[in-house]
């Protein structure tokens, strides 16, 4: 069973041609492709090494057809844009759980397998996909080769570096690896029990239920769609955005803050008592890694191995 995450384009960018890491250039000697019979480049030894041989973790670059979505017209990522993936995936995820819960902890429950595509998987109904998580076992991470303007603050005019990277790529790994982390240990019923009557499934981007949210009790309009959905936006949001600006949402969602707040309680005592993780010190780690990124203080494309 896949869960998805998506969330309605902001405007027709979307629509335009991707921007890749590589232009105009011949093609690279690195296939992106799958071949049976390929011989290991550079990147494939520093997967291994940082991936493989730590964790038991596959980085799936190459493009494969059968780890796809047939339903979506897909594309490969780019060598350059999967390079700077792997390590935004290891420095602001793996990374972080690593020095909250310690590296047995990532090594046991972090999915076993990420599979990254080029380009978003857009809906008819004016969203798209950003990612999946499968079988608690398999991450799919879309929209890759979009990386470059997000980390240079041109993607979008609503995000500079630091939250574009958030909002499009590391938000919605943890709120993937808080599904395969349910999936594991069940969150409490009583979580389901605050807004029982007020999850609308797949109407959650349509009027009325794409404005407004707040003020019924849900951190974003895609938690609408389900409880399970709603624990994890709960999760995601709240670890990879500052006491600040969750203090804000809390303003605008006025007398339902305490809806949303409850609930943040639960997501808090799960972890603590389940998996031993203190969110807050979790969101500290994370925010701190996420602006060492945005600072430029972290090599995203070398492939040295330590």
């Amino acid at each position: 069973m896949k869960k998805y995450i998506v969330f309605a384009l902001v405007s027709a960018l979307f629509a335009v041609a991707f921007s890749s890491c590589r232009k105009d250039e011949p093609l690279s000697k690195d296939s992106i492709i799958t071949m049976d019979d390929y011989i290991q480049n550079d990147f494939d030894k520093w997967l291994e090494a940082n991936y493989v041989n730590p964790y038991n973790i596959v980085f799936k670059y190459r493009y494969q057809i059968d780890e796809s979505n047939r339903t979506y017209y897909t594309i490969p990522a780019s060598y350059d844009c999967a390079i700077i993936m792997a390590h935004l995936v290891k420095y602001l995820c793996i990374d972080s759980y690593d020095e909250v819960a310690g590296v047995n902890f990532t090594r046991q429950y972090f999915p076993k397998m990420f599979f990254i595509i080029g380009e978003w998987e857009y809906n008819n109904n004016g969203t798209m996909i950003l990612g999946t998580a499968e079988g608690g076992k398999k991450i799919l991470l879309t929209g890759v080769n979009w990386i470059p303007k997000v980390l240079d603050g041109t993607f979008s005019s609503s995000y500079d570096t630091a939250r574009g990277l958030n909002h499009y790529y590391i938000k919605t790994i943890h709120h993937e690896f808080t599904h395969i982390l349910n999936q594991t240990k069940d969150f409490p019923v009583e979580f389901s029990q605050i807004t029982p009557n007020d999850y609308v499934y797949n109407d959650w981007s349509n009027a009325p239920y794409n404005s407004g949210y707040m003020e019924r009790g849900f951190i974003s309009s895609y938690a609408q769609h389900s409880d399970r959905e709603d624990f994890a936006e709960m999760m995601s949001i709240y670890v990879t955005n500052t006491q600040e600006q969750w203090d804000s949402w809390m303003a605008d969602a006025g007398d339902a803050a305490y809806l949303i707040t409850a609930k943040l309680d639960l997501v808090k005592s799960y972890m603590l008592g389940t998996y031993d993780i203190n969110i807050d010190q979790l969101r500290a780690t994370i925010l701190r890694r996420q602006d060492e990124v945005a600072a430029g203080q972290v090599d995203l494309t070398s492939l040295t191995i330590n």
